[in-house]
């Protein structure tokens, strides 16, 4: 294998498109398969999907709490930045797009859009999905040893996927308007 080729397969863009195709390749799999059957196994993914990006959108703000403890450079700020790295491709981008896409697919087969829970569940995933962007640049920060924010505000930020979870079951369970 020429080095050339080694490089594009590391590059992040290739890995992405990599991921979507082989996600689309599965969920056309299994639409063909499923027929009739594949709202309930859209759901059923939708939902593991939720939770994986949700223990990841818990965790990669406590990593940096953490990374904020130790010095740039240190054999531990190194480590830190593998788990982060690892944590945001190969669990909280993969689970986020597929979290999104079945969860499009959901509201339209099931007419959501015109109801007022599904508007404040909506804000809420992307709000969540803001703040995904907001942890992945700050993952590029700490690989860079730029990281600017003190542990405090990785605490605080911490939290805020805890509020938008709350919003975001009450509205789908309670469907309160």
């Amino acid at each position: 294998m020429k080095p050339a080729d080694r490089s594009l397969r590391k590059s992040p863009l290739f890995r992405a498109i990599v991921a979507i195709l082989v996600t689309g390749g599965l969920l056309a799999g299994l639409l063909v398969f499923a027929g009739d059957g594949f709202y309930l196994w859209a759901k059923a993914l939708h939902v593991m999907a939720v939770i994986s990006w949700m223990a990841a959108m818990f965790y990669l703000p406590r990593l940096f709490v953490y990374h904020t403890q130790v010095d740039a450079g240190s054999p531990q700020s190194e480590l830190f930045k593998i788990m982060e790295r690892r944590l945001l491709r190969a669990i909280m981008n993969p689970a986020m797009i597929v979290a999104w896409v079945l969860g499009l697919y959901l509201a339209i087969k099931s007419g959501a859009f015109s109801e007022g829970w599904f508007h404040v569940k909506f804000l809420a995933v992307f709000l969540l999905s803001g703040l995904h962007g907001y942890l992945s640049a700050a993952t590029r920060r700490f690989a860079e040893d730029r990281n600017a924010k003190t542990e405090r505000h990785w605490r605080i930020v911490n939290e805020a996927p805890t509020l938008l979870m709350i919003v975001i079951v009450i509205m789908v369970v309670v469907k309160p308007f």
